[in-house]
């Protein structure tokens, strides 16, 4: 018999400390000859990031031990953080990859007997953090990849180029040992070599593009003496995102465009336009040729470099990741023009896999799926011609933290927002079944607006949902106009618009909901971090709708933030996303929730990172300092530590128990389990 109480009093089994120990999954993962080798978070170890090694005959071992921690800060977000060379027969294999501490990239064979410790190949930095690497590929005696240099303190005083690092270890100690391979682009991603070694291709944009409004493909010669030739343009543009590239053979591309309004996969035979330097450098290739022609995607917003939707395969076939929304993991044949899904329980695919030949031919793929009833785990698939197409985990497996009964069941929904609009979202109704709401009580809800702006929320396994949804909190999460997974011209919304579309659309769902009698239309909060921050921050203070908000890490002042207040990559985000300056100035002003504190009456609780440069406490400061005194009941908790994006279990805990006791007191439920919060008014 189930209890009856008051929506968002429930009791759960399931804690903060459940939901902070599963924030993260696998991560860029990749096969290593027959092994296969992915990143992995431990949030316990104050968010350190591992390697995890699985070899062919199954064994795991985690080959580099803490404090060694795999990340690197190139664009602040980071990119790929490792790279390996498999064993041989007289050798095992070697790594190279970049430790987040110091940013410098390290050489490290973990089968040599003794446990030598990893070698540092790139100088210490004369700046904290001041060179950072990411997308590294070895080739030959030096591993190629991008470099970020900072010759000042301030955000933008670096210079980005493709460097050669020598794999002796020599530039450790003399910088000038390496190579700058080119550095003709603003931003770059790292190259990729072509089957007969002799050319390089990679991807490179300007301020103030962002890489999903216009990038270029650039391909250039690899010289007998490891260096770069002119590299020309042979695809993208402007108002064309490219968001991969890799070779099929030695004289043809494969890239994914958004030319036809979605990210397609294309075949582009470079002719000409791969051969010896001397031809103008904006000499196009053929024209790029459709291979699998859909009004869904198979590419996306490359927030880090180094990420894949797509790997070419031994024998001709691709693999994808595709869809619209739910993503799936894909073998396209172009010459048969077949699309053949994996099939399983996996309806979610992180946009990171890799292929490696077998043996037996036919290779195998090896990629992170998950669901919304399991957490994402590393998953091969075995290519060979003649067997099933079925994939099995080999890391990371999930296994049920708490019972699925306490788990909410999604559905995804479609809304209308003014104008007519349709507006995605992923609705997730309150569950337990210990428990029922006394009759006639509609349950709060709390909208989600996810960050990015350029991102979207998928419907996975999480717990920080789950946390809420047990304990009687309806969730709903709004892919707003400007989200990705819906094309470009759903994407393009958000054009100048940003701080109307998203807070429209995230209140025209909520109203939608209380319409359809599904939330109490009195007790509707809203969260979100970053640029979800933001439309949580707006959404407080140019609505009426919400009777709270939880706002992680925002942006509260688009004049200042514009001013040197961000890092580069984003330091010119705003020209599309509000408007150009001086020209919008009003504009940058009149959306700012700092300029207008007097309209806020509502609870909020601000969370923020003390190491946060993307979005700096800097911004939470100068909004709290216009809200006091006017008697708006507020809590602000800071964490040193932490940048953008919390990864340690303790602060995930302090966030969702603070985020309770704000609902608890804006919705009027009772909650004894938790500490009362500081709050200010």
């Amino acid at each position: 018999m189930s209890v009856v109480a008051p929506y968002g009093s429930w009791k759960s089994p399931i804690g903060a400390a459940d939901a902070a120990a599963h924030g993260g999954g696998p991560d860029w993962v990749g096969a290593v000859g027959e092994e296969t080798w992915w990143a992995e978070p431990r949030p316990a170890e104050a968010g350190r990031v591992t390697l995890v090694r699985r070899r062919a005959d199954g064994s795991t071992a985690e080959p580099l031990a803490a404090p060694w921690n795999v990340r690197n800060r190139v664009h602040e977000y980071g990119g790929t953080p490792w790279t390996a060379r498999p064993a041989g027969d007289d050798r095992g294999p070697l790594l190279v990859f970049t430790h987040f501490a110091d940013q410098r990239l390290y050489r490290f064979e973990p089968d040599v007997p003794g446990g030598a410790e990893p070698v540092p190949l790139t100088p210490e930095p004369g700046l904290p953090a001041g060179l950072r690497y990411a997308d590294p590929v070895i080739v030959g005696d030096t591993v190629w990849c991008v470099r970020e240099a900072f010759h000042g303190p301030a955000p933008d005083q670096l210079r980005r180029a493709l460097v050669a690092v020598p794999l002796d270890g020599s530039a450790a100690t003399d910088p000038s040992a390496v190579r700058v391979l080119r550095g003709d682009r603003h931003f770059v991603t790292g190259p990729r070599i072509s089957p007969d070694g002799r050319h390089a291709a990679w991807l490179g944009w300007e301020h103030p593009a962002m890489p999903w409004d216009g990038t270029e493909v650039r391909v250039a010669e690899v010289g007998p003496d490891g260096t770069l030739g002119e590299p020309r343009t042979v695809a993208g543009g402007p108002e064309e995102s490219v968001c991969q590239v890799e070779w099929a053979d030695a004289g043809t591309l494969l890239i994914a465009s958004d030319r036809s309004g979605w990210w397609n996969l294309y075949r582009l035979p470079l002719g000409a336009a791969a051969g010896p330097a001397g031809a103008a450098e904006t000499e196009p290739a053929a024209e790029p040729v459709p291979l699998c022609p859909r009004e869904e995607e198979f590419g996306g917003p490359l927030w880090r470099v180094g990420l894949r939707w797509f790997a070419p395969l031994p024998d001709g076939r691709i693999a994808v990741v595709h869809g619209r929304a739910e993503t799936r993991l894909g073998l396209l044949d172009p010459a048969a023009g077949t699309l053949e899904d994996v099939p399983g329980p996996w309806t979610d695919w992180a946009d990171r896999l890799d292929a490696a030949a077998t043996p037996h031919g036919g290779g195998r793929l090896v990629a992170v799926g998950g669901s919304p009833s399991r957490a994402h785990e590393v998953v091969e698939v075995d290519l060979g011609r003649g067997g099933s197409l079925a994939g099995r985990v080999i890391g990371h497996p999930h296994s049920d933290a708490v019972d699925p009964a306490y788990l909410p069941v999604p559905e995804a929904r479609t809304f209308t927002a003014p104008g007519g609009r349709e507006v995605h979202a992923n609705l997730y109704p309150p569950r337990n079944p210990d428990f029922t709401a006394p009759d006639g009580e509609l349950p709060p809800y709390l909208v989600v607006a996810h960050g990015g702006p350029t991102s979207r929320r998928r419907m996975t396994y999480d717990l920080e949902v789950a946390y809420f949804t047990s304990r009687g909190l309806g969730v709903v999460e709004v892919n707003y106009g400007g989200s990705t997974g819906f094309g470009r011209e759903y994407r393009n919304r958000l054009r100048e618009n940003w701080g109307v579309v998203d807070v429209e659309d995230c209140e025209a769902v909520a109203l939608a909901l209380a319409g359809e009698g599904l939330a109490d239309g009195a007790r509707l909060g809203i969260r979100g971090g970053s640029a979800g921050g933001w439309t949580s921050g707006a959404s407080l203070t140019f609505t009426d709708t919400y009777r709270c908000a939880a706002v992680y890490f925002p942006i509260f002042d688009l004049t200042g933030w514009s001013a040197n207040e961000t890092h580069d990559f984003e330091s010119h985000y705003l020209e599309s996303l509000v408007g150009p300056l001086p020209a919008t100035a009003d504009r940058y002003r009149d959306r700012s929730p700092v300029n207008h504190a007097d309209k806020v009456s509502a609870p909020f609780v601000l969370l923020q990172g003390l190491d946060d440069v993307i979005c700096p406490p800097v911004q939470c400061e100068r909004f709290l300092a216009a809200i006091a005194g006017r008697g708006v009941p507020h809590a602000y908790l800071t964490f040193e530590g932490e940048g953008h994006g919390f990864r340690r279990t303790d602060t995930s805990i302090a966030c969702l128990e603070a985020e309770l006791a704000l609902y608890a007191r804006a919705f009027g439920f009772d909650r004894p389990d938790l500490s009362a919060l500081d709050w200010r008014d």
